[in-house]
């Protein structure tokens, strides 16, 4: 570049700045944000990678020394991943996954409805306490194994009744031109038939192990990210917790799943409430195989073994101690410690419970006839190289990029700035402002990963409501949930990408059915942020914890 255009460069900068009324570290703080986001959402290196760029950015600029910047990348949300991967690692080393998946099918039964709500149910339980891409990938294989054989024993009655069919009414085989139609018209709605099975079950595993990732705060990276970033931001709220994440999606989770199952059986199955309901009825072909197939995989799990039980001990107890740490209606156990209050958090119990993973053996302590020990090789429940192995690293750095980019738009008051630009908002109806952002968040994130969503909009939506002096969890809440909503491409989330791997689906399949599950999660979310949420977090009550930003404008409440 020759100096004059260089000179001419720099003089067009700085006419830029001078135009628009923004601070030199305020526009450098937006600019590595823009960066980042770019590269977040074209994916042009790997979103861990791309999450490092503000380690060298802010210094560089000005923003944040290299100690801060360090310090952003790793908080309280890495020890809460850490021991839940520790649990997830255990779980799905020995198959207790699988165990509880195939229980809960074989409990609702096997009639098709029935048996495609028992593998949702199954499905978003476990993604509740393992990602979202293990449950799909773990109950995958068993849908179509199921749905194998259903196909083949269908087939099977309906040759068997064609056989039949043909010998009776013409035995000589010589079947006239109606006859033929018919038959071809039958067995092109036959197969019509099973391929509407194959996409019910395959859209059921990959739906609901969505659904299920948003029910627990440590379900899946953007609930997580969006508590870290929450409580930073705003330290002395508190009430962002497991039970009170919980309490305020599990109905969310319940409806979503319902509607979405009623949705799919009637897009692709119909909906039979008849068939659905009716008692004492034989067992159809379908049905009967469905019920073999689910029979026989469990038998091959053999009893139940030792580790087994440990992994469900230690499971349950990590549970209880979440709900019960700080439930709100009464004293947790948090309180046996006042001198320490707050001290303790979830990620104080994932650690713990994760560190015994480490400790206990494989195998319980035998003795002989004479009371004796028998010696046996130590082996842990899980290893170092299987909790590596299972270690999501690229959400941990992108998380600590997503850190370091609220901290930095915090030091460079690149917040209030967006704030005070978007306090004309606040005339707008504030139920409209809620839909506005859930249906943005909801179509960015059908392009861009979850994580990355939630990191780019948090920054933004936070200042936002504090600008037209609402309760910033009015907002945050919707636009946390919303971010999950990634159901229409194969490509908006990893369950997408598995269950459509299989090959039984069209992308204008999955479009067509997630375009139906994206509006009923908006419309039951807004549902609950303006009914069963306002209660619980007193929302219509600006909190004296968020900050108090002067304002003419009406929160259009």
């Amino acid at each position: 570049m020759s100096p004059y255009k260089s000179e001419s460069f720099l003089y067009r900068l700085q006419y830029i700045f001078i135009a628009f009324p923004i601070h030199l570290p305020l526009a450098e703080c937006a600019y590595t944000l823009f960066v980042v986001a770019i590269f977040w959402l074209t994916e042009a290196l790997p979103l861990g990678v791309s999450a490092l760029i503000p380690a060298f950015m802010f210094p560089l600029f000005g923003i944040m020394s290299s100690k801060q910047v360090a310090s952003a990348y790793f908080k309280d949300f890495h020890l809460l991943l850490i021991g839940v991967i520790c649990l997830a690692a255990s779980i799905e080393k020995w198959k207790l996954h699988k165990r509880v998946a195939l229980r809960m099918v074989m409990l609702v039964g096997v009639n098709p409805a029935w048996l495609t709500l028992g593998f949702m149910v199954s499905c978003s339980f476990l993604s509740m306490w393992l990602s979202n891409t293990s449950a799909a990938a773990m109950v995958m294989p068993i849908v179509e194994a199921v749905a194998q054989q259903i196909i083949t024993a269908e087939s099977e009655v309906d040759a068997l009744e064609m056989s039949y069919s043909n010998g009776s009414t013409n035995p000589g085989l010589e079947l006239d031109a109606e006859k033929n139609s018919t038959q071809l018209d039958s067995k092109l709605g036959k197969e019509d038939k099973y391929n509407g099975i194959f996409k019910a079950m395959c859209l059921c595993i990959a739906y609901s192990a969505t659904i299920g990732g948003w029910t627990t705060l440590t379900g899946t990276s953007t609930n997580l990210i969006f508590a870290e970033q929450f409580n930073t931001r705003y330290p002395d709220c508190q009430c962002i917790n497991f039970g009170s994440w919980f309490v305020l999606s599990i109905p969310i989770t319940v409806i979503i799943l319902l509607l979405s199952w009623i949705w799919l059986q009637w897009l692709f199955l119909g909906f039979d409430f008849k068939s659905m309901f009716k008692c004492g009825k034989e067992k159809s072909a379908r049905e009967k195989a469905s019920a073999r197939v689910i029979q026989e995989e469990y038998n091959k799990l053999g009893p139940i073994s030792y580790p087994e039980i440990v992994t469900l001990v230690l499971f349950i107890l990590m549970t209880l101690l979440w709900f019960t740490r700080d439930p709100g209606f009464i004293p947790g156990w948090s309180s046996l410690f006042p001198k320490y209050k707050g001290f303790a958090t979830d990620s104080t119990t994932a650690l713990v419970i994760g560190l015994l993973f480490f400790i206990i053996p494989t195998k319980p302590l035998s003795r002989t006839s004479n009371g004796e020990n028998t010696g046996f090789g130590y082996t842990p429940l899980i290893t170092w190289k299987e909790f590596q192995s299972c270690m999501p690293w690229e959400i941990a750095f992108l998380v600590g990029g997503g850190f370091a980019l609220a901290e930095g738009c915090e030091v460079s008051n690149l917040s209030a700035w967006v704030g005070s630009k978007l306090t004309p908002l606040g005339s707008l109806p504030l139920w409209l402002i809620i839909l506005i952002s859930c249906i943005i968040v909801t179509s960015v994130t059908e392009v861009a990963s979850n994580a990355a969503t939630i990191t780019i909009f948090l920054p933004i939506l936070s200042p936002l409501a504090e600008a037209i002096h609402v309760n910033p969890l009015f907002i945050l809440i919707p636009a946390t949930l919303c971010t999950s909503f990634a159901f229409l491409l194969p490509v908006s989330n990893p369950s997408n990408a598995i269950v459509f791997s299989y090959g039984h689906l069209s992308v204008m399949d999955m479009v067509k059915a997630g375009l139906g599950i994206n509006i009923i999660s908006v419309a039951v979310v807004m549902l609950g942020i303006m009914t069963w949420m306002v209660p619980l977090f007193d929302l219509y009550t600006y909190p004296s914890w968020a900050p108090i930003i002067s304002s003419t404008n009406n929160t259009g409440l």
